[in-house]
């Protein structure tokens, strides 16, 4: 419940003091319980705790940070969450920040470089101890080192504009070049690659793979950015089937662009692999349960959220803001299943 002020005739909400008043102890005893910072009674801790239970009092974490304790807490800024990637992320950033005892308070930027500053100045007047950050546009994103002072900052699968400041990414262009070869493999001589902007640093990345085995190759690009939405990714593919020389395989540059493809396949009634290969960047839940299940390449996600938080804790175990960010590069795995036009019963993984 909540401690009544009678004089204003309204609830309050409960102080140190009404804890210390109801167990009838000083309100360093409190403070003492709430800390651990010296020994107390067992009898004492009892009636401590439950004076706070029947008050439901919680601690003023800002000030607690102003006596010059730690928040225990990070911050988390992801550019949306309605893609699975994202969540994905997310989790495992939790997962981590978890394991040391921290919690993580977490918001989207919304591909905004605006809102990505406000927010992490918002985290930063939290008093975060340190934020994890998938940047937005790498062109637009304007977060840099001087941004967060002393507090440690790690960027993940996207690189900050700022190379002081560590980053996490995976084999983008390695990976996406490996699948336009094993295409090449089956035949395929007019491969399209549909992507959602090369403004993302991930997306052009993996065109560039895409572009280096075709032109290894001695083959044409043939690429459209804009899927982002069902009717901009239907009208793109119905216009590439209808082109006097139409591809023959497709590789989707993200799990988001891979959803809109399949919907726009199964509305123009194509058949895969029949009529058109497929190949997505990026594995998902259902990707093995598609008809027929889809060819991918996968990168770590929950690996990459791991290390990430992991070395960002361990930046703020070191007390370190270094003048020159490390960069972390993680494998890929190319997952062959039947969309590419393999006959596997079961997906082959190869590294």
């Amino acid at each position: 419940m909540k401690s009544r002020d009678r004089s204003a005739n309204v609830y309050r909400k409960p102080t140190m003091s009404d804890v210390a008043r109801l167990a009838e102890v000083g309100v360093m005893t409190v403070s003492r319980v709430l800390n651990g910072t010296a020994k107390v009674t067992d009898a004492t801790r009892a009636r401590v705790e439950r004076a706070i239970e029947q008050l439901n009092y919680s601690p003023n974490e800002l000030a607690r940070v102003f006596r010059g304790q730690r928040s225990h807490s990070i911050g988390l800024i992801l550019p949306y969450l309605y893609d699975t990637f994202f969540a994905t992320c997310a989790h495992a950033v939790i997962t981590v920040a978890r394991e040391h005892g921290y919690s993580v308070i977490l918001t989207t930027s919304n591909e905004d470089p605006e809102t990505e500053v406000a927010e992490a100045r918002s985290m930063l007047q939290r008093c975060v101890e340190g934020v994890v950050v998938i940047p937005t546009y790498a062109r637009s994103s304007r977060l840099a080192r001087t941004s967060f002072g002393r507090t440690p900052v790690v960027a993940f699968d996207r690189p900050s504009s700022d190379a002081s400041i560590d980053t996490v990414l995976v084999q983008n262009t390695a990976g996406a070049r490996r699948m336009v070869e094993h295409l090449i493999e089956h035949g395929h001589k007019r491969i399209a690659f549909m992507g959602i902007s090369r403004s993302l640093f991930t997306i052009n990345a993996r065109f560039l793979g895409y572009r280096r085995a075709l032109q290894d190759a001695g083959l044409d690009e043939n690429s459209f950015f804009g899927c982002d939405s069902d009717t901009s990714t239907r009208e793109a593919l119905d216009a590439m089937m209808r082109n006097g020389n139409p591809p023959t395989a497709i590789l989707t540059s993200s799990t988001l662009a891979t959803r809109y493809v399949l919907g726009s396949i199964a509305h123009l009634g194509l058949h895969v692999p029949a009529d058109l290969a497929l190949a997505g960047f990026d594995d998902f839940e259902l990707a093995e349960f598609t008809a027929p299940p889809l060819t991918v390449v996968r990168q770590p996600v929950q690996e990459m959220g791991r290390v990430a938080t992991n070395l960002l804790f361990d930046r703020i175990a070191r007390g370190e803001t270094p003048q020159s960010g490390s960069r972390i590069v993680l494998p890929v795995e190319i997952v062959l299943r039947r969309s590419c036009g393999c006959k596997h019963r079961t997906p082959v993984v190869m590294q």
